[in-house]
């Protein structure tokens, strides 16, 4: 390499075999800066560019050995970290020959014979553009080293606290750094498993955007146990008042139940999700789209976009991004969904997302990628629930230290039309931790709640029969009885009381529930339970809700029901 002195320019490197040629325009090079070292033909040329990393080149057309094409052709394949600015030197003024200096990979030529004005502008242009170059290249690198950083930390922030991780087989390919596909899991307190994926429209950074505030959206509400409605319904209105006009979010929803008996649904403007059953893997069924993606509009009634289909242990789901379906081959075909499903019915040993995953490299291969591929298999299993006890632990609160002087009480009562709209549990809930700052206790009191006001509106409100929840067939007629009921209610109400004493690190909680229902024979409910809680699938909530309370008193012919919660700070009940 050459040592070069504040005062110069840099190395410039002449390619010709006339050595008159090379005498005169190294002179002149010298007057302008340079040092210079010179080639006889085009061989030699691109060994001393290897070596040496000239600054700027000046190439004769016709030379022996290798000609000035076929070098510049070479000089162009070496992966230089810099703009290295070419001028073709010729005697030549035949246009194919011109234009073709540039087509190989030239920046400019020089006709012969050329005077020092010109050679001067010359070399000032070529050295404009290589500081144009060296400017947007490291802008390029300070933007893609911002980028890696924003990306590192943004997936920190929407994907870090997914859970169940290691029990979920999936893809996430973005098409640039980042992916405008969002995956999200998290644990309602009711401990069912909401999993989300969605799609914002295009990809990379603009697309990512809207990915933040839908995590914390999804989050948020189902750590504080709205259900699958209202979280879209959460999302939607986020997103409708962020994103801007023409950029939407198409989502996968599905919750599954605690008992792994049903999943709740719903896709809007997604691929179909596809269920696999456990025993043969192959499709069972499929949820196609009934909705517009979020953001579009805020008049969307999420619960009509819920699906609520029986599900057995072991049952499998896949959620798909259009991305996948959309991929596309070197001869421009698309993978489509035939494809997907060809996948899953010809997997043999391997597990449904494998066999995709396998079918798609092979079909794509080196294609360049359009859009962001997102697929997830998620097993309907014991292990993706959380390991949460039901039941406190040791140290129990002392009662007798508990004072019933100035409590905090408040009512929250839904009537009519407003019992079908609104879900009041995670609201008191949310009252509650307010109030007493109870949050290691928001599971258990959640059942509770949840487990108190269901059965009064069902059972109260709806006057809904749970003998239909005596088989998994009944849980789907039950539930379809309950949207047609709670679609044309117009009367009747549920009304939740809390009043809530608390002394130094403890204190009870005492939640009353009261409907405008018959009620029912309490005694005969109880010996119906007892008889048979271990093979019906109705009356386990309130079993759970009297293994976590301290009393369970039903009252008034069974409309009205009280359960008191002993609580303390010391018992981490989560």
């Amino acid at each position: 390499m050459v040592t070069l002195n504040n005062d110069q320019k840099g190395l410039a490197l002449i390619v010709d075999d006339e050595l008159s040629n090379r005498v005169i325009l190294k002179s002149l090079l010298k007057k302008n800066g340079y040092d210079v070292i010179q080639a006889e033909n085009g061989a030699e040329a691109l060994r001393l560019c290897i070596d040496t990393r000239p600054d700027i080149v000046f190439m004769d057309i016709r030379m022996p050995v290798m000609d000035g094409y076929e070098a510049v052709k070479r000089i162009r394949e070496i992966d230089l970290p810099y703009f290295l600015p070419i001028i073709f030197l010729t005697a030549m003024t035949d246009e194919d020959a011109l234009s073709k200096c540039i087509d190989v990979g030239g920046d400019d030529f020089l006709t012969k014979p050329f005077s020092h004005a010109i050679l001067r502008s010359k070399i000032i242009s070529m050295e404009r553009i290589k500081a144009l170059h060296h400017r947007t290249n490291s802008l390029s690198g300070q933007l893609m080293k911002d980028q890696e950083m924003a990306e590192s930390v943004f997936s920190g922030a929407v994907l870090a606290n997914n859970v169940a991780e290691d029990k979920i087989d999936r893809l996430l390919k973005p098409a640039e750094l980042f992916s405008g596909d969002v995956f999200l899991t998290a644990y309602a307190p009711s401990q069912d498993m909401n999993v989300l994926l969605g799609d914002f429209t295009g990809h990379g950074l603009a697309a990512a955007i809207g990915a933040l505030p839908t995590s914390e959206v999804f989050r948020a509400m189902t750590n504080k146990g709205f259900n699958p409605a209202q979280i879209l319904a959460g999302i939607n209105r986020k997103l409708f008042t962020l994103l801007p006009t023409g950029m939407f979010f198409a989502t996968q929803f599905v919750s599954i139940s605690r008992d792994l008996d049903y999943v709740t649904i719903s896709n809007c403007g997604m691929p179909d999700i596809l269920i696999l059953d456990g025993m043969t893997g192959m499709i069972k069924e499929r949820v196609s789209s009934n909705s517009l993606p979020l953001g579009i509009t805020e008049d969307i009634d999420f619960q009509e976009t819920l699906v609520r289909i029986n599900i057995q242990p072991g049952d499998r789901f896949l959620l798909i991004s259009d991305g996948v379906s959309e991929a596309r081959n070197s001869l421009n075909e698309y993978f489509g969904q035939k494809r997907v499903e060809e996948a899953i019915t010809r997997k043999g040993e391997m597990t449904a997302f494998d066999s995709i995953v396998h079918s798609l490299k092979s079909f794509c291969q080196d294609a360049p990628q359009d859009d962001d591929i997102s697929l997830a298999e998620i097993p309907c299993t014991t292990d993706i629930l959380p390991d949460w006890d039901s039941r406190t632990t040791d140290p129990k609160p002392n009662k007798n230290e508990t004072s019933e002087e100035d409590p905090i009480e408040f009512t929250l009562k839904l009537t009519g039309k407003r019992l079908r709209d609104a879900d009041p549990v995670p609201l008191v809930i949310n009252q509650i931790q307010e109030i007493e700052g109870l949050s290691r206790h928001r599971r258990h009191l959640f059942t509770i709640l949840t487990e108190l006001y269901v059965n009064a509106l069902d059972h109260g409100v709806l006057r809904l029969s749970s003998e239909l929840k005596n088989s998994p067939e009944g849980f789907t007629k039950y539930f379809s009885a309950r949207q047609q009921r709670l679609a044309v209610l117009s009367d009747g109400f549920v009304s939740i009381s809390i009043t809530s004493y608390s002394s130094k690190d403890q204190g009870k909680i005492r939640i009353s529930v009261r409907d405008s229902g018959d009620g029912f024979d309490v005694s005969a409910y109880r010996n119906k339970v007892d008889v048979g809680c271990n093979r019906l699938f109705s009356g386990r909530g309130i079993k759970l809700v009297e293994e976590l309370c301290e009393s369970v008193i039903y009252q008034q012919s069974g409309n009205c029901v009280e359960a008191v919660y002993f609580w303390s700070k010391d018992v981490d009940a989560a």
